[in-house]
């Protein structure tokens, strides 16, 4: 069974859209400060990735559902206040049962308020379509900001710490790559990460004028 099948022409589109062509952070470059901060550490990037997925999915069936009466000069306000609350509910999450994570992750899962890719959504997609489109849209992009964190959280905390999930997966006598536990070392990631994404998708750089 392929997408088409399962969700329809437009429901495919959209999924394929938010997982690889419009991809949030390949193509649209955004979610990028959390890309960086949170993924030294697998643990991290997966508690991150979950909390932004859930926010998401909370945000796009609330716009959704009120976007025929939302009016258009206070949406922004509506979204704010959406996100705001889904925020709300994570962070009370984590500090309730991950205390160790939440404290590591620190302002981090509040400054999910402003998380680009967010409100990016419900402003381009949520309040633009129904319910059921919004829900795949929002869990595409989720997932993919969620496999990108996780990809790059693997790599530095291997190279950076030679754990996985606290787990020393290293031969005796490795020597941390300690500069990709450092934003230095994020970036060069990141950014490895952003040309490898671009030239496969074939999205050229853009013109010198």
């Amino acid at each position: 069974m392929n997408l088409k099948e399962l969700f329809g022409k437009k429901g495919a589109k959209t999924v394929k859209n938010g997982i690889w062509r419009e991809h949030p952070i390949s193509s649209a470059t955004l979610g990028i400060c959390s890309a960086l901060a949170i993924s030294n550490k697998v643990e991290n990037a997966i508690a991150m990735s979950a909390g932004v997925i859930f926010v998401l999915i909370l945000t796009a069936i609330i716009i959704s559902l009120l976007r025929k009466i939302i009016p258009s000069r206070v949406r922004i306000i509506i979204y704010m206040i959406t996100i705001a609350a889904g925020v709300t509910i994570v962070d009370l999450v984590l500090k309730a049962y991950f205390p160790i994570i939440s404290e590591a992750m620190g302002p981090y899962v509040p400054l999910i308020i402003t998380n680009c890719i967010i409100m990016g959504r419900a402003e381009a997609f949520f309040v633009q379509n129904p319910t059921k489109l919004s829900l795949l849209d929002a869990l595409a992009n989720g997932l993919a900001y969620g496999y990108t964190l996780m990809a790059i959280a693997i790599f530095r905390e291997i190279f950076a710490f030679g754990t996985l999930l606290g787990v020393r997966v290293t031969p005796a006598g490795w020597v941390d790559w300690v500069v990709l536990a450092a934003p230095a070392g994020a970036f060069f990631v990141l950014g490895t990460f952003l040309w490898v994404t671009r030239t496969l998708a074939g999205v050229e750089p853009p013109k010198k004028s």
